[in-house]
């Protein structure tokens, strides 16, 4: 069964207000990222999320972005927001899955480390095992100890080339130092799902940079438009 929730192709994280909200999906982007995780430069508040979720309404997915954070605490900021689609960006166990599939849609992070992608298929089995389900799709980023994304560091895009052949069916966004200088090549060689950028097409941490998200989305779609 091929999984269908990547809908998008773009994805800019860490938006932090409305007008930057505003510029990415003016430039194109289809999906936004909004974090919830305080140690994050781009954190934002409850409040600020559901201003900027009123604002665009239905022109993008809106995605809320939780890293280590108890299961109650999620679908309280879910709730509180309007967000339905949840991207589990910590060292949340396969289980953890369990306590919020059943009324939302899961994007699980994970760093592309030395192990390959061997790592990431034996974590999808222990998820399917130990909680029933598999992510509706895995976003792979760049692995730098002590960080949960955000690094501007570039994973190792040949080993993500054969992906299909590990992750299935299980769509894959692809993160980690994607900027609009290197995104069609990154979307060459890995040929993922999606692809999701913040540091790359920011003015300063958490403070989007217009001309370079549209940069960035007119080279990403060129990319894809030529798989």
């Amino acid at each position: 069964m091929v999984l269908q929730i990547v809908k998008f192709k773009i994805k800019i994280c860490g938006v932090t207000n409305p007008a930057d909200a505003l510029a990415a999906i003016d430039a194109g982007a289809d999906a936004i990222g909004l974090n919830f995780y305080c140690g994050s430069k781009r954190c934002v508040s409850v409040d600020v999320a559901r201003q900027i979720v009123e604002t665009i309404g239905h022109q993008a997915d809106k995605i809320g972005v939780f890293v280590n954070e108890p299961a109650d605490h999620i679908r309280q900021r879910c709730h509180d927001t309007g967000l339905h689609l949840i991207q589990l960006h910590g060292d949340e166990p396969p289980e953890f899955l369990r306590l919020l599939n059943q009324d939302h849609d899961i994007i699980r992070a994970r760093q592309l480390d030395e192990r390959g992608l061997s790592a990431i298929e034996n974590d999808l089995q222990a998820c399917s095992d130990l909680s029933g389900c598999c992510p509706d799709a895995i976003l792979v980023d760049s692995a730098l100890a002590g960080h949960f994304g955000g690094t501007g560091q570039t994973a190792d895009w040949q080993l993500l080339a054969n992906y299909r052949a590990v992750l299935g069916d299980v769509p894959l966004i692809l993160a980690g130092g994607l900027t609009p200088a290197n995104v069609a090549e990154a979307i060459r060689v890995v040929r993922p799902d999606a692809v999701d950028v913040a540091s790359g097409v920011e003015s300063a941490p958490g403070r989007k940079d217009s001309a370079k998200m549209r940069d960035f989305v007119a080279a990403a779609q060129a990319a894809f438009a030529a798989l």
